[in-house]
C-alpha cells in the first residue's frame, strides 16, 4: 500500500531525529535521511524544500508531542503541587525518549545558522513558561508555594534547570538515566517553592 505524503513527512521527521540523536545535527543530511527512510534522495524534496524545513518540522513534531504528553498535568483536578511534581518527571520520561531533542536544542544549526529553528523553540518556550508560571501563581493561591514566590522568575528557574540537565545527559552521550536525575532536580526545587 502506498503511503500517504503526511506517512512520509513523519517517516522523515521521525528518520531526522533519530540520526540527529545518534551522530549529531551537522552530520545529518538530506542524504542520510533518505538512507534511514529507504526512499530515493529526491523524495525528500518531494516533501521539504531544504534540510532547515525538517529540522524545523522535526522541531515542531516534537514539541507538539511535549505538550501534548503534559497536558494532562497542566489541566488535571489534583493539587497543584502534585500535577508540578508529575508534570516534571513525565517531562524527563519524555527527554529520555527523545534523544534527538537536546541534540537539536543545542546545536549550532539552531542557536547561530537558522533563524527558522531558533523562532520555532523561542515560541515553544514562551509557551512552555506561561503554562509553568499559571501553575505556579495557582499553588500560590492555594497557600501551597511560598506567598513571595515570584513565578515568572521561578518558571524560567525551573526550565534552566531542565535544559542544564538536558545539555549534561547530552554531552555525556545519554549514559546516565535523565530521569533519575530528573527526581533528583525535583527533590531540589520542591522545598524552594514550598509554603511553609
Amino acid at each position: 500500500m502506498r503511503k500517504t505524503g503526511e506517512q512520509r513527512k513523519l517517516e522523515i521527521i521521525e528518520a531526522t531525529l533519530k540520526l540527529a540523536s545518534s551522530q549529531g545535527v551537522a552530520r545529518v543530511t538530506t542524504q542520510a535521511i533518505a538512507d534511514k527512510v529507504g526512499i530515493a534522495h529526491a523524495t525528500v524534496f518531494r516533501h521539504f524544500k531544504s534540510r532547515d524545513e525538517i529540522f524545523a518540522a522535526a522541531l515542531q513534531h516534537i514539541v507538539q508531542r511535549m505538550m501534548a504528553n503534559l497536558e494532562p498535568w497542566f489541566e488535571s483536578s489534583k493539587p497543584v503541587d502534585q500535577r508540578l511534581r508529575c508534570l516534571v518527571e513525565a517531562q524527563f520520561l519524555f527527554f529520555s525518549a527523545n534523544r534527538g531533542l537536546p541534540r537539536l536544542l543545542f546545536s549550532d544549526r539552531l542557536h547561530l545558522e537558522s533563524s527558522e529553528l531558533k523562532r520555532v523553540i523561542q515560541q515553544a518556550m514562551s509557551r512552555f513558561t506561561t503554562r509553568i508560571e499559571k501553575m505556579l501563581v495557582e499553588g500560590v493561591e492555594a497557600g501551597l508555594f511560598r506567598s513571595d514566590l515570584v513565578s515568572k522568575d521561578t518558571a524560567r528557574y525551573l526550565i534552566a534547570l531542565f535544559q542544564g540537565l538536558m545539555m549534561r545527559w547530552s554531552v555525556y552521550d545519554f549514559e546516565f538515566s535523565i530521569e533519575k536525575e530528573g527526581q533528583q532536580v525535583w527533590r531540589f526545587f520542591d522545598p524552594a517553592i514550598r509554603a511553609n
